[in-house]
């Protein structure tokens, strides 16, 4: 366990990594905490939550954590969390993998709330470069699939970035959900309001890269079903071409002792001009009918 204590003119920062269950217990005992909520603390997968535990407020807030290009779906592979213990006069954060801007910051805050603010405010910002990712993905995949280069075009990236938007418009979504019911003192206000309005602007991103990778992916699969459908068509035409014209071939390739054809002078090239003429009559029906 790395352990980290800074002391404030008003209050003290309690930082935790990756701390043993014992010593997690061992170390809030002083504070009468609830032992029980080491199983959220402890939980990977938990989702954004706040909640009130006696005289402190517990949340949990989750940070984007993977890399842009890995093929990754779920919230506990994309992010991790960090979790929050506060009242007025302590700030406890318990998290179980590092946290470069947890280092990063520096400065005066005068009480807990400035300071979760504040990290919270890295943790939003954590969530720009995949964001920044997905928009730059959609015009590659908007340019493969517009500009002819369907042989680049892979379903399967478009599934993983969705995977991506989604898991991050979730967590978001639950972050919001915190920040509303985040109460926080008059000085922190407007620090409070700018999160709010940098979440939204998050989710905003994310959802309309959802929107436009299923309407581009509607795109492809109809310009895929039309491409089969033009296939079905030319061979339709060929068919109907041929099959006539089969049909006679067929008849006159009949090895029968008794068929009066065969003794006629011309009936070679009458046969092939028969077949011609056919063609023709079905070329003009198709004209005629605008199918070709």
């Amino acid at each position: 366990m790395k352990e980290n204590r800074i002391d404030f003119a008003n209050f003290q920062w309690i930082d935790l990594e990756n701390p043993k269950l014992t010593e997690l217990k061992e170390i809030i005992k002083p504070y009468g905490l609830n032992p029980h909520l080491m199983d959220d603390l402890l939980e990977v997968g938990h989702l954004p939550k706040l909640e009130k535990v006696g005289e402190f407020n517990f949340m949990i807030l989750r940070a984007f954590s993977a890399k842009s290009n890995e093929k990754l779906t779920t919230i506990p592979e994309l992010s991790n969390k960090i979790g929050f213990f506060f009242t007025n006069e302590i700030l406890l954060t318990v998290h179980q993998k590092p946290f470069q801007f947890l280092e990063e910051i520096t400065g005066h805050f005068e009480d807990p709330e400035a300071l979760i603010l504040k990290i919270t405010e890295k943790m939003l910002a954590t969530y720009q470069p995949p964001a920044d990712w997905l928009s730059e993905e959609m015009d590659r995949f908007e340019s493969d699939v517009f500009l002819g280069r369907r042989n680049r075009f892979s379903v399967e990236s478009v599934y993983f970035a969705k995977a991506k938007a989604r898991g991050c418009k979730k967590v978001l979504h639950l972050t919001q959900t915190v920040l509303l019911h985040l109460a926080v003192q008059p000085t922190n206000e407007g620090q409070l309001q700018d999160l709010k309005e940098t979440t939204t602007s998050l989710i905003i991103q994310f959802e309309d890269f959802l929107d436009e990778a299923n309407s581009l992916l509607n795109i492809y699969l109809s310009s895929n079903s039309q491409k089969t459908n033009e296939v079905m068509k030319l061979l339709t035409v060929f068919s109907a071409f041929f099959l006539p014209l089969t049909f006679l071939v067929g008849v006159y390739g009949m090895n029968f002792k008794f068929m009066p054809e065969l003794n006629w002078e011309y009936g070679y090239y009458l046969t092939w001009g028969a077949m011609f003429s056919i063609s023709v009559v079905i070329f003009i029906w198709f004209k005629v009918r605008k199918i070709i």
